[in-house]
């Protein structure tokens, strides 16, 4: 019986050193895991640090855009003023020149007969201007 103790015993210490063996086996494997992921998660750092810079800057060219744009726009509100007072202007402008052809068109409907009178007599002038214009270049 005693044997027996002893093969059993044998036999725990031979299970305790696969368990120790595999134990080691295990944990270098996680070590080399854990690095592994060490360096990925350093490159990942850098690359959020690459990734941060440039959206910095981003981020300042689109304030600088977003300011410039509402500047430009500011600009253009005057300007879009300007032009609606230059739209008023020109309408009262074309009123009052309306209102005055009405005015000629009333007095010369008023005063037909002298205004045709006034053609005759403009269109005799001329033949006379002419006639004497032809007189004088036959005598030339």
């Amino acid at each position: 019986m005693e044997n027996l103790l002893y093969i059993s015993a044998i036999i725990f210490a031979l299970a305790f050193v696969a368990l120790v063996v595999y134990l080691i086996k295990v944990l270098k494997e996680t070590e080399r895991t854990m690095s592994s992921v060490a360096n990925t998660l350093e490159g990942l750092e850098k690359q959020m640090v690459g990734i941060t810079t440039e959206t910095t800057i981003l981020l300042n060219r689109t304030n600088a855009l977003a300011e410039d744009i509402s500047d430009k726009s500011q600009r253009l509100n005057g300007l879009v003023d300007s032009v609606t007072g230059l739209g008023t202007t020109i309408t009262g402008f074309n009123q009052s020149l309306q209102q005055f052809s009405k005015s000629v068109t009333g007095i010369a409907l008023d005063n037909t007969e002298e205004t045709a009178q006034l053609v005759k007599w403009g269109t005799v002038i001329m033949e006379l201007i002419n006639k004497r214009k032809s007189k004088k270049n036959n005598s030339i």
